[in-house]
């Protein structure tokens, strides 16, 4: 054999085993004579025990879910009086805080802040932004005496 030349060996391939037995169709598993329970008449009554208990005795304005995945975000929250889209509440599940960015409201002209800090200058208004921990839409912001205000969620009756 000459120095650079290889000789050519044929390529080792494994052969898929024959076994047709492990190529079942689901089809083929399903009893097709029982007809399958896609309804359960009763678990609108459990779930309004669950809402009921996990309330506490609170009413609600409405359940808000997250736009994009509908995971539920709030059970127990307060509509605001003149925007009828936006939601405050204190008590949350399936949200985070975004605690390495902080919003501000935009300045008004015209407008002076009510709130002055012990030095006369007016304060600001912090923010958080807060984000469906499940697919991370951001639905709002939590103020400075952790009150979450809600802008972007769906709201359905309680």
């Amino acid at each position: 054999m000459e120095e650079g030349s290889r000789e050519k060996q044929p390529m080792e391939t494994e052969e898929a085993p024959d076994n047709h037995a492990e190529f079942v169709s689901s089809d083929d598993e399903i009893d097709y004579s029982v007809k399958p329970e896609f309804y359960d008449p009763n678990i609108d009554d459990i779930d309004e025990k669950w809402a009921h208990k996990q309330r506490k005795g609170r009413s609600s304005d409405a359940i808000l879910s997250c736009p994009a995945c509908f995971t539920t975000l709030c059970l127990d929250c307060q509509r605001h009086e003149k925007y009828v889209t936006q939601y405050r509440a204190m008590f949350v599940r399936n949200c985070k805080v975004r605690t390495d960015q902080i919003l501000r409201p935009a300045k008004r002209k015209g407008k002076k802040s009510k709130a002055r800090s012990d030095s006369g200058k007016p304060e600001e208004e912090v923010f958080r932004p807060v984000c469906c921990s499940v697919c991370s839409t951001e639905v709002g912001v939590l103020d400075e005496e952790e009150v979450y205000h809600f802008f972007n969620v769906i709201p359905s009756n309680s």
